[in-house]
């Protein structure tokens, strides 16, 4: 699954330059996360590094975008170029 920001969000500016794949950015309101680009840092990190940085704890499962582990690993080697 790729991850979304909640309405918790605050603003602090700490998420975006943590994503490897640019997959944040700012929103209307909030920050957001692109779906194409969210890998949960598969190929990058063990863990998504947004959601370590995040003061708030505000960035959930988007279960409306479903993946497996291959899935991320697939979109991460599209983006980088390794496919």
């Amino acid at each position: 699954m790729s991850l979304i920001i909640t309405d918790d969000c605050i603003n602090c500016d700490v998420c975006d330059p943590e994503c490897p794949n640019s997959a944040i950015s700012p929103g209307d309101e909030i920050y957001e996360i692109d779906p194409s680009l969210c890998t949960e840092c598969v190929g990058h990190y063990d863990e998504p590094q947004c959601r370590q940085v995040c003061p708030v704890d505000c960035i959930p499962l988007d279960t409306d975008n479903q993946e497996s582990h291959d899935e991320l690993m697939e979109k991460y080697r599209i983006i980088t170029g390794n496919a």
